[in-house]
């Protein structure tokens, strides 16, 4: 079997793209190892979440996938916030911009089965699923590949979209840039009377911020950054001891909570040092990855998945025409991931002096009118 591109990787950012190319006509193969679970409203909320801006709704409506999201359930926020003294807060709010919200809320799996159905319309893709890359090799018409199944298909273009620990990145020989924050992140999702139902924030203490994210009236999504040591404490704590932790280390305005399910993961940064070799590309996780702070990791991913199907319009698989999308979106993506580091370091320590230049950073933000709004325009992609 051949096809005009092999996308591996079927999780939000693999299955945009293999989407908008299957728009453009383009015939596609999609390599999953998991199909997306059936929804139900009934359903418990999924601890992986993502807040979507603006320029990620536009390009999922523009694939015809939005709407497959939007009847199932997404959260909006309107406004957001940071601080780390009380008297000293920036805050943005969708009305700064004209703009009716920020963006919304939305469980991973509710993205990506959003997706997947919009797939279902276009004859020319072809799902691979349960199935796995195993290896890659040069042929006359661009790769052979070799499934986990057995199958063998060929393709004028692999888009590797299969994340962090990318196989295809590997095989194809790229390099990563690459370090550990020497930090845990842990997703607590809770019940709550927080009165914060349509604004998320994030409070920085010396151990890590302490982020709240709206998932509608009742319920909500805790971000707690902290060291190892004390996420793999707080992981063997009960739902009953570590709502007493959440009370005691959150700020009063989480109100009272009680503890649903949790997960944790390590926070690391990767760059990949090309996007691109000879008949294959990477996008999403599989080129980069982001600390978490400002929740900007899969709306780069999707501003990729944009660059990409601009670039692949015409059909021309060459590097020289890869390495335009390398152009376009390796500096925007190292931009915001420097912006991210900064942020951390700039808050990660209780030297006297620093705090209180970070602080009077933040309150001078908040009253920067313009160059507050541009940098929030940045952020959501406008």
């Amino acid at each position: 079997m051949h096809f005009d591109v092999a996308v591996i990787g079927g999780g939000m950012v693999g299955a945009a793209t293999a989407l908008g190319l299957a728009k453009q006509g383009k015939r596609v193969a999609v390599v999953e190892g998991y199909k997306p679970e059936p929804f139900s409203a009934s359903q418990a909320l999924d601890i992986r979440i993502s807040a979507i801006s603006k320029s990620s709704v536009d390009l999922l409506q523009q694939l015809g996938a939005w709407s497959h999201v939007q009847s199932k359930r997404v959260f909006p926020y309107m406004g957001l916030e940071t601080w780390e003294l009380d008297n000293c807060r920036t805050r943005f709010d969708a009305s700064s911009l004209q703009l009716p919200l920020l963006g919304y809320m939305v469980e991973n799996r509710v993205l990506q089965l959003g997706i997947w159905q919009a797939l279902q319309a276009y004859s020319n893709v072809s799902f691979y699923c349960p199935d796995a890359l195993v290896d890659m090799k040069e042929s006359e018409l661009g790769k052979q590949i070799e499934l986990s199944s057995g199958e063998q298909i060929r393709a004028s273009l692999v888009v590797g979209a299969d994340g962090a620990n990318s196989k295809v990145r590997h095989i194809a020989g790229i390099g990563v840039t690459a370090w550990d924050y020497r930090q845990d992140c842990m997703l607590i999702n809770v019940e709550t009377d927080c009165a914060d139902t349509d604004v998320t924030w994030q409070w920085f203490t010396p151990q890590g911020p302490r982020s709240y994210l709206p998932m509608g009236a009742g319920q909500g999504c805790l971000v707690w950054y902290d060291s190892p040591k004390r996420i793999k404490q707080l992981r063997q704590l009960t739902p009953e001891a570590l709502k007493l932790e959440i009370e005691a280390c959150f700020p009063e305005r989480i109100g009272t909570v009680s503890v649903n399910n949790f997960a944790s993961f390590p926070l690391k940064r990767r760059h990949a040092q090309h996007y691109c070799k000879e008949s294959v590309v990477l996008v999403g996780d599989s080129a980069h990855t982001i600390n978490p702070l400002a929740g900007q990791g899969v709306n780069l991913g999707f501003k990729d998945v944009q660059g990409l199907l601009e670039v692949l319009e015409e059909g021309d698989y060459s590097l020289d025409n890869l390495k335009r999308y390398q152009k376009l979106r390796r500096t925007d993506n190292l931009l915001m991931q420097t912006a991210m580091d900064a942020f951390y370091l700039g808050f990660s320590n209780n030297i006297g002096p620093v705090k209180l230049l970070r602080n009077m950073g933040l309150k001078l933000a908040d009253r920067s009118g313009p160059i507050k709004d541009q940098a929030l325009k940045y952020a959501l992609g406008l």
